[in-house]
């Protein structure tokens, strides 16, 4: 039975590999961290599984409580999830690549952990968002992360134009994700509309065996061919 002084568990905050067979681009001490709780929550249960068998899991999945976490996902069934960390036991939040609630699901339950006073730990791991800005060559004092595009008629590249005038007035680097599949189509629109002097850096394959970085103004990307990037991360 719980008392009122009984200690609270704590919510982790775990990134997993960004590509796989890099197991290696998270810490160990953040794997054990991940080996001894008990309690998950995970945008897919099948691939919670999977990378935590692939960072090096030994225990039988029978133990463990596995709760799928979506951007649909109903508050009150995440919320109640954090009772587990209220009776003392850790929880760990994942993401399905990278770091949790960094362009994906889980801001809303670390947010109901802090106003429950369950304290929060975020872990060191990959994150394409930050090795993408890091390898570009571009100002990493001011930059703003944008998530995805808007693929709606004539949305691309009015956003793509916007985002060109705030990064010249404001100094700030702009960066953004896409589906893989849609990457050749954006590519072929920048180099459409936007100016000739403007940078511009392509990131795909992180911490991969393939991984590219190339960074280069959008005059001296026309003087080439787009190298093949159709379904790369």
């Amino acid at each position: 039975m719980r008392t009122e002084n009984m200690k609270k568990g704590k919510l982790h905050l775990i990134p997993v590999p960004i590509a796989e067979n890099a197991s290696h681009t998270v810490p160990s001490y953040v794997k054990k961290v991940a080996f001894s709780c008990t309690y998950f929550l995970a945008e897919r249960a099948k691939t919670c599984r999977r990378m935590l068998r692939a960072l090096g899991f030994e225990g039988s999945f029978d133990t463990l409580e596995i709760v799928e976490l979506d951007k649909h996902m109903e508050e009150s069934n995440f919320t109640s999830f954090l009772k587990h960390a209220e009776r003392g036991e850790d929880i760990v939040l994942m993401s399905e690549a990278g770091c949790p609630a960094i362009a994906d699901p889980g801001a809303l339950i670390v947010r109901e952990a802090h106003a429950r006073q369950i304290q929060v730990i975020p872990y060191v791991g990959p994150s394409s968002i930050l090795l993408a800005l890091m390898g570009s060559g571009m100002d990493g004092q001011r930059f703003c992360f944008n998530g995805y595009m808007n693929y709606k008629k004539g949305q691309l590249q009015k956003e793509l134009l916007q985002l060109e005038s705030i990064s010249y007035r404001r100094k700030e680097t702009q960066l953004f994700i896409e589906a893989p599949y849609r990457n050749k189509g954006l590519i072929e629109v920048a180099l459409g509309c936007l100016k000739n002097s403007t940078q511009f850096a392509m990131a795909v394959d992180l911490t991969s065996e393939n991984e590219s970085i190339i960074s280069k103004s959008i005059g001296d990307w026309k003087k080439n061919d787009i190298p093949e990037v159709h379904k790369r991360p």
